[in-house]
């Protein structure tokens, strides 16, 4: 998996690489270049640093398929794997900036005015570094927040949250944003500071497993222990039920019905979503074939007057 990760990834720079070096070392043996000698000196050293700056972002790459490989996020308990997928994207970004700052830098100081640019840049740096620092520093508190983020993990890759009254998947997480994939496939986009300053619900911070309510309401002859055992039948022949947590309460009761509310558990939030519609349906087909006159009705009594004489 390695090597086909390697070649997938790297070979265009590779190539490049050894080809570079390969007419470099040949150079002597041809008369013009002598006469052109710094041109070309220059030239593949801007060369070199490309290639040697693409080749380091491309292993990133293969650093991800390496761990991708060992730590599957599509798995059913995937926790660690997708802290483990969190911190690798968000260093991956880090690496990307730093390796593209350093080779700016470095291909700058090839030309010989280069370290005079340098000097003058630093030179103006003394009344160009209030107005850049202020321009930057929601900038530079991003970056920070998205470093917090890698490392404190509110969010993973994979993780069920609530953002924005939005149910939905964390699909990708960079420096600055983070994507969120909304259950009906629209992707909300939302500044990486919003997960450190504002609350938000996870659902799977620390394991996917949830408790799911279904709430009925029905007439006060409704019998109850048949209603619950109906509900430990519909449950048991569930494959998306996890065992872990079945009860049937009444929760509330006013002046026209009664509140029943089921309780169940589920392995994730796909599969309790999945089971409240599926024990919604089935307990009320049960009130209405089993016990029709349990259904929410209102009552009226009617007093007849006698005619005053």
């Amino acid at each position: 998996m390695l090597l086909k990760s390697v070649i997938r990834h790297c070979r265009v720079p590779l190539i490049g690489l050894i080809g570079l070096i390969f007419v470099r070392s040949l150079l002597p043996l041809w008369p013009w270049a002598e006469a052109n000698k710094e041109l070309i000196t220059t030239g593949f050293s801007l060369a070199m640093i490309v290639l040697i700056s693409w080749l380091v972002i491309k292993s990133t790459q293969v650093l991800r398929d390496v761990v991708t490989g060992q730590f599957d996020i599509t798995a059913k308990d995937n926790l660690r794997a997708r802290k483990v997928h969190t911190q690798l994207d968000v260093m991956r970004h880090i690496v990307v900036v730093i390796v593209l700052v350093v080779a700016f830098g470095t291909a700058l100081m090839v030309f010989p005015k280069g370290q005079q640019i340098g000097t003058t840049l630093l030179a103006s740096a003394g009344i160009i570094g209030i107005v850049v620092g202020m321009s930057a520093q929601k900038t530079i508190t991003t970056v920070i927040a998205g470093l917090q983020i890698a490392f404190t993990q509110p969010i993973r890759l994979d993780d069920v949250v609530i953002v924005e009254s939005e149910w939905g998947r964390i699909e990708e997480i960079t420096l600055t944003y983070v994507v969120v994939r909304i259950w009906d496939q629209r992707r909300l986009i939302v500044p990486v500071t919003y997960f450190i300053e504002k609350p938000f619900q996870n659902w799977t911070r620390t394991t996917a497993e949830l408790l799911g309510t279904v709430f009925l309401y029905t007439d006060y002859t409704v019998p109850v222990d048949a209603v619950r055992q109906t509900l430990q039948g519909i449950l048991d022949k569930s494959p998306l039920w996890d065992k872990r947590v079945c009860v049937l309460q009444v929760t509330n009761a006013t002046e026209k019905t009664m509140e029943l509310r089921a309780l169940m558990s589920t392995a994730n939030a796909s599969d309790g979503w999945d089971l409240r519609c599926q024990v919604r349906e089935k307990l009320l087909t049960y009130i209405q074939e089993s016990h029709p006159d349990a259904l929410p009705r209102t009552r009226a009594v009617l007093a007849r007057m006698s005619d005053e004489k």
